[in-house]
């Protein structure tokens, strides 16, 4: 039976795969940054369970790279919580929510009588 885990293990050890030839540490590195950078929030959730499960079928190298981040990461799946943890072990209290980091919006162009945007 295939399941969720199966496809992640795959993708993960695909990138492992890719970044082996660097060297273990650098390879370790660039593992973890790949999928701290690239896969979402829910992605990184479900292999951080898999690995408390003891990651079976995932190589050394990329088993140590995941591992790694998620120790970085304090187990978060996004870059707010992690942040937000990390501040909290640094005081000694609980974890704060993050706001979530959104850019600025721009305002929008109010329409002119023609009901086209008015250009500025």
């Amino acid at each position: 039976m295939h399941s969720p885990n199966d496809t992640l293990v795959r993708m993960a050890n695909q990138i492992g795969k890719f970044f082996s030839a660097q060297g273990e540490e650098r390879a370790v590195a660039g593992i973890a940054d790949h999928v701290k950078k690239f896969w979402e929030p829910r992605m990184k959730k479900q292999i951080f369970a898999y690995l408390d499960e003891g990651g079976e079928g995932l190589t050394p190298l990329t088993l140590k790279a995941l591992q790694s981040l998620k120790t970085a990461m304090h187990g978060k799946s996004t870059a707010a919580e992690a942040l937000a943890a990390a501040q909290a072990a640094s005081q000694g209290g609980e974890p704060k929510k993050a706001a979530a980091q959104q850019p600025a919006q721009q305002p929008k162009a109010k329409a002119g009588s023609n009901g086209k945007s008015a250009r500025r």
